[in-house]
């Protein structure tokens, strides 16, 4: 069973969100601070961790920080009552996946757990569909309609990384580090340049996905559907 793990010092607030995933079948482990929640991974695993920013001990912002460090895998949904731009910027580029702000709406809430879930359920994938697009790590290479497209390897892993996560928001900083790697000495505008050479690629012969940018953050890969 998909394990959800809810780390909010609210009780309420925690039964609440308990109540409407439990009803999608979903398994619910709770924490009420950030140490609590380590120490719940310490011994059980979760596929996904809903967490608060304000609670004590350890705030969402620490938390946010050591899962990324320690579970890079866990796909985070951050809900708060901390609505302002900047509390949002800072969530992403500490690794969080999507932003719900309180009061929020439990149904909401559900359906954005599942489209995370089905969102690192396609990165686990070596193949990525994208309607007739068809992006294959095993070959490093991209098909459409018939046509084998070769990339340059950084070029193939940046659309790859932006292709497993839909959606989803990449500073250059989190690409750099992922792509070229942490002791990549070079300029972060280099990030710029392959997203560049990717639209140019793209753009003019599908129109089932774009590489948007999000001014002040990053970039994402958006897919569009008919």
């Amino acid at each position: 069973m998909v394990k959800i793990m809810v780390v909010d010092d609210d009780e309420a607030i925690r039964e609440l969100i308990r109540v409407y995933l439990v009803r999608e079948g979903l398994e619910v482990l709770q924490a009420s601070n950030g140490q609590e929640a380590l120490k719940l991974l310490e011994t059980t695993s979760a596929d996904l961790v809903v967490l608060d920013i304000m609670m004590p001990l350890m705030d969402g912002w620490d938390l946010c920080r050591e899962l990324r460090a320690n579970y890079n895998d866990i796909p985070l949904l951050m809900v708060t009552a901390k609505s302002e731009s900047a509390h949002k910027v800072r969530g992403f580029q500490l690794g969080t996946d999507d932003y719900v702000v309180k009061p929020f709406d439990p149904v909401e809430l559900v359906m954005r757990v599942k489209a995370l879930l089905k969102r690192y359920r396609i990165a686990s994938s070596q193949t990525i569909h994208i309607g007739d697009v068809v992006i294959d790590r095993t070959t490093l290479e991209v098909r459409m309609k018939g046509q084998r497209y070769d990339l340059p390897l950084k070029e193939f892993e940046l659309l790859y990384k932006l292709a497993s996560y839909p959606a989803q928001i990449f500073t250059r900083a989190q690409l750099i580090e992922q792509i070229w790697g942490i002791d990549y000495e070079g300029d972060e505008r280099t990030v710029d340049v392959h997203i560049k050479r990717l639209r140019e690629r793209f753009d003019s012969v599908t129109n089932q996905f774009h590489i948007a940018t999000i001014r002040g953050l990053g970039y994402r890969l958006e897919v569009k559907h008919d």
